[in-house]
């Protein structure tokens, strides 16, 4: 089936079709949208009432499964809506939530008073999905997040970027970078922490804006989450709402000083990371995966004093 999106064509595969007419025979498609940004699915949306989640490869099934049991406990211990899975015949399903992704400019561009209610919502998430008991999940066989990382991954990291990226950065970018990483040589960025379940990649297409209601009206796309660094999760915030934004959630997420430092390296590394991978699988989207983030993330040049801004 072919499917028109501002003027370009896209065929929506006949077996993603099928699979969804055999779960849900009676269900007509008035209206289908396709998306292939993700790295792991691909999403049908059919109607604006249902999701429909395919993994691009067979290990991404397994990721499905993982996320649906991890899912039902998630919507226990959080306020806000995330996805109700139903694993289907080679996919998943869960009902339609409605709203735009929560980008930077759409927080700035409101009032005072529903700006400080959005990033209260967001900061009690981070703090609710963050305090699930361990019991709970290691009850559940929750696994760790593929997010997690220890410092010789990073100096891996560093090393890398120094042979693939270095041959083509100019002086002050390199010397950004060597700053970057410069706590993490001599031992002085502490890289000791508690694992609690975390998202892993909670990025601005992941939390959803209602404009009419100005809340927050979900959360999706858990596949990466398990057992990590909290940081992880405050660094994408960091990424996508900067520093000044971040640090308006102290309030309702305590523990944001215990993670700030690791935060700020943290998403210093993610452009990284992405032209890394890009050059070396040859995909332009990652060299560009960095545009329309957030840049106030205050640098890591005295970790035992710089803690949050004057």
């Amino acid at each position: 089936m072919l499917l028109n999106i501002v003027g370009a064509t896209v065929k929506i595969p006949v077996y993603y079709l099928d699979k969804i007419r055999a779960a849900y025979p009676n269900l007509d498609f008035e209206h289908l949208d396709f998306n292939q940004d993700g790295m792991v699915n691909d999403v049908v949306i059919v109607n604006h009432e249902l999701v429909c989640r395919f993994a691009k490869e067979d290990w991404g099934k397994e990721i499905l499964v993982q996320e649906a049991k991890l899912l039902e406990i998630v919507k226990r211990y959080v306020d806000l809506p995330v996805p109700q899975f139903q694993l289907e015949a080679g996919f998943v399903s869960y009902s339609y939530i409605p709203g735009e992704p929560l980008s930077r400019n759409t927080l700035l561009k409101l009032n005072d008073t529903v700006r400080s209610r959005i990033i209260s919502q967001l900061a009690t998430f981070h703090y609710q999905l963050h305090s699930i008991p361990t019991e709970i999940l290691v009850e559940a066989e929750i696994s760790t997040s593929s997010t997690v990382r220890s410092r010789q991954d990073w100096l891996q990291l560093y090393e890398q970027v120094q042979e693939n990226l270095f041959p083509h950065l100019w002086r002050h970018q390199k010397t950004w970078i060597h700053e970057l990483f410069a706590p993490v040589v001599s031992g002085e960025l502490d890289f000791n922490y508690t694992p609690v379940l975390i998202n892993g990649d909670l990025a601005v297409y992941h939390v959803l804006f209602d404009p009419v209601s100005e809340n927050i009206s979900g959360v999706i796309d858990f596949g990466v989450a398990g057992f990590g660094d909290p940081a992880c999760d405050i660094a994408v915030q960091l990424s996508h709402y900067g520093e000044s934004i971040v640090w308006q959630m102290e309030k309702d997420y305590p523990m944001l000083r215990d993670v700030i430092d690791r935060a700020r390296f943290w998403a210093g590394t993610l452009e990284l990371q992405w032209a890394n991978y890009g050059l070396k699988y040859n995909d332009t989207s990652l060299l560009l995966a960095h545009i329309g983030l957030a840049t106030d993330i205050q640098p890591l040049i005295e970790i035992s004093t710089l803690r949050s801004p004057k």
